[in-house]
């Protein structure tokens, strides 16, 4: 099946499920890097449409249907998502949820001309966003991940990537597997949680997005990796100053709100460092093979190299 008629046929039943006969045309939606994603109007209402590529299967990004049940069990919730209006599980599988306004900026790493204190406003209500979600536990039946799980897997990623590419990880991951901690009570977690995956209207979150690596896991696996997106100076050459943006301290005294310290949090704090170096050098490997031409990714060494360097430090210190 050719794209143009996968779109047709994809169009057909999102207007057959919604039953609007104004249903505009499906327009690519920049931006989503998972599965389909478009955008489509019904008159004044629109819509964003996630679907499985024809021909692909619906595992892992391409699962939209395991996204649309994680925003169907959080409608309601303290946690702002956009509400699903469809589902269709036939294949290829597709979900229909409202499309939210707003502008979704990672301070320290995108382009934009956002005052210094709508970031920092912005941030500190992240903090109590992510808390919210962790506070709500984990009424679903989807499989837990344990720290050491999670370790395996951004470990599978960083040995995919050339040795040349990320130096010294190797070590990295030895001493991550030596140190291990025990988990805690098992909570929903995001995957990727951070301003850059949530829309923003004015200094408040109006939904979080991008669900697609959502689990059943450790909180401190969210909280380490939405610190790490608090100081441009973890991102060499990648990283912009953004003056008076909360630290990682600072957030992580916000999203605590009085409770105590989360035990061993230096290990997730490298864990943090090691994923964001595997996914890195995934994308400058996937840029340098020519599977998908990206010349920005050349400025990734650096802040790859960093991301390994630091975390090695912090469990050096550690222990």
């Amino acid at each position: 099946m050719s794209t143009t008629t996968a779109v047709d046929d994809l169009a057909r039943r999102v207007r057959e499920q919604l039953a609007e006969l104004r249903l505009g045309d499906l327009r690519t939606l920049p931006g989503g890097h998972s599965g389909l994603t478009y955008s489509v109007s019904a008159g004044p209402v629109s819509y964003v449409v996630k679907a499985v590529p024809p021909g692909q299967r619906p595992v892992g990004r391409n699962d939209v249907l395991r996204q649309a049940r994680i925003l169907r069990l959080l409608a309601g919730s303290p946690v702002p998502v956009p509400g699903v209006v469809a589902v269709d599980e036939s294949e290829p599988a597709w979900f229909a949820m409202e499309f939210v306004d707003g502008e979704a900026i990672e301070p320290v790493l995108d382009d934009h001309r956002l005052a210094p204190g709508l970031c920092r406003t912005r941030m500190l209500a992240l903090a109590d966003v992510l808390r919210d979600l962790h506070d709500l536990g984990a009424e679903t039946s989807e499989p837990s991940v344990d720290p050491a799980g999670e370790l395996e897997r951004w470990s599978r990623t960083m040995r995919a990537v050339p040795g040349e590419l990320r130096p010294g990880s190797d070590e990295l991951l030895g001493l991550l597997a030596s140190q291990v901690p025990g988990g805690v009570q098992p909570v929903l977690t995001h995957g990727d949680f951070r301003l850059g995956n949530v829309l923003c209207r004015g200094d408040r979150p109006a939904a979080v997005v991008d669900w697609e690596i959502w689990a059943v896991g450790d909180p401190r696996i969210d909280l380490a990796w939405f610190l790490l997106f608090a100081d441009h100076r973890n991102f060499p050459r990648v990283g912009r100053v953004v003056p008076g943006l909360p630290g990682e301290e600072e957030l992580l005294t916000a999203y605590l709100d009085g409770r105590p310290g989360p035990p061993d949090f230096s290990w997730f704090r490298a864990l943090a460092r090691t994923k964001m170096a595997a996914i890195m050098g995934h994308n400058l490997r996937r840029h340098r093979e020519g599977r998908h031409h990206d010349p920005d990714q050349e400025r990734l060494p650096p802040t790859i190299a960093a991301m390994i360097r630091t975390a090695r430090d912090i469990l050096d210190r550690r222990s």
